[in-house]
């Protein structure tokens, strides 16, 4: 599955190609259990900002929480071993979403604004300033793992 693939089940609203997509993620261990929760987590917030009922939009921002808790139980126990650095840090510029998740990719940095800390170590880095990059990064980091699995599977 290429970057142009993952983009399309990223975008689109097919939930049976997105299961698939998490199907096979899942089946490369825990490096795909943190892909599962990353694309989950990011498509789940993009979603509910688009969303205009409140109950689609809660769901939404429901998903994304649980999944962003279930990254940081998959990063705490296997995030060293993957070379997946992350952590939390305050967003003293925001009013009510002030916590943030890094998570550092080699796609790039990407990062969940949450109503309240989860579980994990503080962040040590800053921000790197490119709104809007996390869907892009996530999804060619998804690709990667994929073409990879193609090649050695």
């Amino acid at each position: 599955m290429d970057f142009a693939e993952v983009l399309h089940v990223f975008e689109g609203s097919n939930g049976d190609a997105t299961q698939r997509l998490y199907e096979r993620l899942n089946a490369l261990g825990p490096v795909g259990v943190v892909a599962v929760n990353l694309f989950r987590a990011q498509k789940s917030s993009t979603r509910a900002k688009v969303y205009r009922g409140r109950g689609y939009r809660g769901a939404a921002y429901g998903r994304k929480e649980w999944s962003i808790a279930n990254l940081c139980a998959v990063l705490a126990e296997h995030g060293a071993a993957l070379g997946i650095g992350y952590g939390w840090k305050e967003d003293p510029k925001q009013p009510v979403y002030r916590q943030v998740l890094y998570v550092e990719l080699p796609t790039g940095q990407v990062s969940f604004h949450a109503p309240e800390r989860g579980a994990g170590p503080d962040y040590p880095g800053e921000w790197d300033g490119n709104r809007g990059a996390s869907p892009a990064r996530i999804c060619r980091w998804v690709a990667g793992l994929l073409s990879r699995e193609a090649a050695y599977g």
